[in-house]
Parts: C-alpha cells; structure tokens; sequence
C-alpha cells in the first residue's frame, strides 16, 4: 500500500535528534522516509508533531488529536512513539503509562488510519545498574508494545532482534539520541517493512571499532558530563524539560518534500 500523508507523533526520537540539519531542523527517519514516500503518490502531505522532551501524557494530550483530525482513511500512516522518556524518570508508573499508551494507540487504530509504532533497545550493550533497570522497564513497555499493536493491527517497527543496532557509533554525543547514520538506517527500516524502495545495506553491521585510547575515553566522559548529563539533572530538579516553548516542525500537513 502507497500512502499519500504521513503524519508523526512523538518526542526526540521522532522529531529527529540528532541527525543532519535542513533548514535550520533535524532531518530525522520520520522526514527521510516522507521524502521516499512522497515519490510514489502526487499528493503526497507530511506532519511532523513531534517535541523532544514530551512525556507520554503530553504527546497523548497534545499531539494525537491533532492528528486525528488529519485522518482521511487507511492511506493515512500515523508513526505514534512516546513512553521512554517517562520510563526514564526516577518516578515512573510502569502501569499507568502502559495504560495511557495502550488506550491512545486503540483511539489512533479507530480513525481507520494505518498505524506504525516502535519498541525501544532494551539491551544496548552497557553495563551496570542503570543498564539493568532500563533493561528491565523496557522489556515490559515494548511487551505492552506488541500486544496492543497485535490487537489493532499496527505495524511495529522492533530493532531488539538485531544486535548491531547495540553498536554506540548509531549514537550522537549525548549517547541517547541518534546520530545521522541511526537515522537513516530507521528510515530504511521503516520504508522496508511497509513495501518502498529501501537500501537494505542498512542490516550491515558497521566495521569492527578501533580501539580507543584511554585518555581520549577518560575526556569525552568528562565533556558529556558537563555538556549534556549535567543539564540534563538540572532541568529535572527543576521541573523543566528541552522541549519546553518549543513548536512542532510542521504542525500541519503540508506539501512534501518541501522546495
């Protein structure tokens, strides 16, 4: 199936963080796999909701019933992916927010609009007590994931088959979003599963890494402490999110590509 509009619901992951610049925005997998898309279909129109920062609540609240209003039918693809940054939060509710989520994909799936949802990389290769406990809130999230997509019939994109997407190079330099290579390869892998031409070099696993000396390891620790865990500490002590004044990329369905 071609669809003519592709709409997208999301935080950082969907919004594009941290791929290439265009225009002053991130690119990301979502408007790279518009740009595939729009070649198949002379109408073609593309919606980017998406807002780094946003916890579940407020892409359910704020983002979805945007969208919904856009819906013509199944040729609407609707890419709904939220969840992990509350996953991520000391406080998280793993039942309230598996709730919420499992309740906006079933409203989403009765628009008669074609749905793609995502899991988040449980196993990401680290190590230690942190890597456990995200290990183990993502497992019961993408769980949760699968089940009401197979309830629906959503499409889920599910990377935590494939062990090469543990390999950190997919990573920017905050090593949570992902860099230009991560992005492209989602796309690829998006546009794959619903039947576009894809590149399907994006299930090569990257060369083996070089070594890396210790000192170089010991200062990029030191310069991502400061330049993104820090702040990162610092807005949630107070409240505050990265996402906060900002808009979304193209709040409304609009001509795709762009000139």
């Amino acid at each position: 199936m071609k669809f003519n509009r592709f709409i997208v619901c999301g935080d950082s992951y969907s919004e594009g963080m941290s791929d290439e610049i265009i225009n002053g925005q991130y690119r990301g997998w979502a408007d790279r796999v518009a740009d595939e898309m729009s070649q198949h279909s002379a109408d073609f129109t593309h919606a980017n909701l998406a807002i780094r920062g946003k916890l579940l609540g407020q892409v359910v609240e704020d983002q979805v019933p945007e969208a919904m209003k856009m819906v013509t039918g199944k040729e609407t693809l609707i890419s709904f992916h939220a969840g992990a940054n509350d996953a991520l939060r000391p406080g998280y509710d793993a039942a309230l927010t598996i709730a919420k989520y499992q309740k906006a994909v079933r409203e989403i799936a009765a628009t008669g609009a074609t749905l793609l949802l995502f899991t988040v990389l449980e196993d990401t290769g680290n190590k230690g007590r942190g890597a456990e406990v995200w290990k183990s809130r993502f497992s019961e999230f993408n769980r949760a994931v699968r089940e009401v997509g197979a309830e629906v019939g959503a499409t889920v994109s599910d990377a935590n088959g494939l062990d090469f997407f543990k390999d950190s190079r997919f990573l920017a330099f905050d090593r949570l979003h992902l860099n230009q290579e991560g992005h492209w390869r989602v796309a690829q892998a998006v546009l794959e599963v619903f039947g576009y031409p894809f590149d399907a070099a994006w299930r090569t696993p990257l060369p083996a890494a070089k070594p890396t000396p210790w000192i170089k390891r010991r200062i990029t620790g030191v310069l991502w402490f400061f330049v993104f865990a820090l702040p990162w500490i610092i807005r949630r002590i107070q409240g505050k999110s990265s996402g906060d004044g900002r808009i979304a990329k193209y709040p409304q369905p609009i001509s795709w590509p762009r000139a």
